[in-house]
């Protein structure tokens, strides 16, 4: 499930290139007699806020064989190889989406991600550490889940999830460096001044970073679809299995690049509630576990 942070970060470096073109080159008619347009300000930050976030989606792949190092199975060279492009083959003609591309990313924890501009062109990849230190009941419910993550159509939720907070994310940016444009920096004129532009751009960085603690708690719902999903494909003892065995290996070596975490189906070391929770993409092991066991497998 290693699906998200390295879509967030993605979006708010692109967030903050649009922002900064809407600002700095004054894109689109914001401001007028009296201040700014209010409407015609929503309309534009809603374009540039859903074109951020598609970008994010349509590099997710490409950006995260990079950032992994996962290397592709074009042909199988041993019987791992085979076994988990049968198994990937498998899962994703049960769960009745295309087949995604394979791979395989150097890692000593057990991890796993599924990422993917639509659910029929997408990437399922594992860590060396879960082919090695997994069964293939384990092994086979990871798989699951992130097919399940796939078949739901995740990313392209999320992306949607996140053009709608990008939009608010501009609005309310240039809505504040307007206010300090005028309140602070005494800007009378009708066109928007050095205040506007400095504000609005550090508030597209900061509201987007407070803003994604909406993105993290959709990516914690869809979490625990996802396992449902892989207990339903591999079984549930299996997919709980599995989760545990996350749980009891959270103190290894952790070389999954902090980018990627949400992407994946262990986000790491598990902690008590804070504000930082909100920012976690995952739940808790003990709270997917407890959903496992209450789910009706009939």
């Amino acid at each position: 499930m290693m699906r998200i942070g390295l879509f967030l970060l993605t979006n708010l470096a692109v967030l903050v290139v649009v922002g900064i073109i809407l600002s700095v080159l004054g894109v689109g008619s914001t401001h007028g007699p009296g201040g700014l347009n209010y409407t015609n300000l929503l309309v534009i930050c809603f374009v540039f806020g859903m074109v951020g976030s598609m970008i994010s989606l349509f590099m997710s792949k490409f950006i995260a064989k990079k950032t992994t190092g996962t290397e592709i199975i074009e042909t199988p060279q041993n019987p791992a190889e085979q076994w988990l492009v049968s198994t990937v083959a498998e899962l994703s003609s049960r769960a009745g989406i295309k087949m995604p591309e394979v791979g395989i990313f150097p890692s000593y924890q057990s991890n796993a991600f599924a990422t993917g501009w639509n659910k029929n062109d997408a990437l399922v990849s594992v860590s060396t550490g879960l082919l090695e230190r997994m069964n293939k009941d384990e092994l086979r419910a990871v798989l699951a889940h992130e097919i399940g993550h796939v078949a739901n159509g995740d990313m392209v939720t999320l992306a949607l999830v996140q053009g709608v907070v990008n939009t608010f994310v501009m609005f309310f940016a240039r809505i504040i460096g307007n206010f300090v444009d005028r309140a602070i920096f005494k800007n009378e004129s009708d066109s928007p001044g050095m205040g506007y532009f400095i504000t609005s751009i550090i508030m597209d960085i900061v509201l987007g970073i407070l803003a994604s603690a909406i993105v993290m708690w959709f990516s914690r719902m869809r979490e625990f679809r996802a396992d449902e999903a892989g207990a339903r494909l591999a079984g549930k003892d299996a997919m709980i299995s599995a989760l545990l065995r996350l749980r009891a290996e959270n103190e290894l070596p952790d070389q999954m690049p902090q980018e990627m975490k949400a992407f994946a189906i262990n986000e790491g070391k598990e902690q008590g509630f804070s504000i930082a929770a909100l920012f976690h993409s995952h739940p808790t092991i003990e709270q997917r576990v407890a959903a496992l066991q209450q789910l009706n497998m009939h």
